[in-house]
């Protein structure tokens, strides 16, 4: 299938107060779309659940060119670029209609058996039926996210609730992102936004949240009662 895209309009529902669509919804936007490719192709969850398998996102890197305004009609597209054994590798943009780049990404996933934990390796029918293109060019970061060397200023703990929670039972990716933004500073115009995924938080694990500052860059590490990361989000300002 190589590319797969669709079409939509900005939402009210998925603006920020500066009606613009928020990051959480272009994130939700891109997962939506990999889904619909995966289901498309006949490989979605009605195939994957009687076989234990499962996509783990394991990371993002977004940049942010325009956030689009409430209304706007807007283009979202996807498609792999890699399968190396149980990783899978896959790019996103998001465009207005007529073709205004407003922002691009890069992902990495993990096939998984989900009643096991084991790694599973992609098959030759999954990779032939999704049809990898060339890796977008793209000023690609650093596969993981480096503290820097400040201060930690550790904030108020809080426990995962019920709406926190996907079919998966566990934490939902989108969540962690809307977690992280809580601390983003007044003015902070996000320009790019990298996150990792190391370890699943479930329903009433407490989350620990940790900052870390430094010149135009906000680090934030969301880590469990054991110090141990459920997600280490950077946001770097625009």
């Amino acid at each position: 299938m190589g590319k797969y895209s669709f079409t939509s309009r900005v939402r009210f529902s998925e603006t920020g107060e500066d009606k613009k669509l928020d990051l959480t919804s272009i994130v939700n936007y891109f997962q939506d779309c990999s889904t619909f490719q995966t289901e498309d192709l006949g490989i979605g969850f009605d195939w994957l659940e009687p076989q234990n398998l499962v996509w783990i996102l394991a990371r993002w890197q977004i940049i942010l060119h325009r956030r689009p305004a409430l209304g706007e009609a807007i283009r979202v597209t996807t498609w792999p670029y890699r399968f190396t054994h149980a990783i899978g590798s896959r790019n996103f943009i998001l465009e207005t209609e007529d073709g205004e780049l407003l922002a691009e990404a890069d992902s990495l996933w993990v096939y998984q058996n989900f009643k096991t934990g084991e790694l599973v390796n992609i098959g030759d029918y999954e990779a032939r039926l999704y049809d990898p293109l060339p890796a977008r060019e793209m000023a690609y970061a650093p596969r993981k996210i480096r503290l820097p060397k400040v201060d930690p200023e550790p904030q108020e703990p809080f426990p995962v609730t019920v709406s926190h929670i996907d079919a998966n039972h566990h934490v939902n990716n989108g969540q962690y992102l809307k977690m992280a933004e809580n601390y983003l500073p007044e003015g902070f115009e996000i320009g790019e936004m990298r996150i990792e995924y190391r370890k699943s938080a479930v329903l009433h694990d407490i989350i620990h949240p940790v900052l870390y500052r430094t010149e135009g860059e906000l680090f934030i590490d969301l880590a469990g009662d054991d110090g141990a990361t459920y997600a280490m989000v950077h946001f770097l300002k625009k």
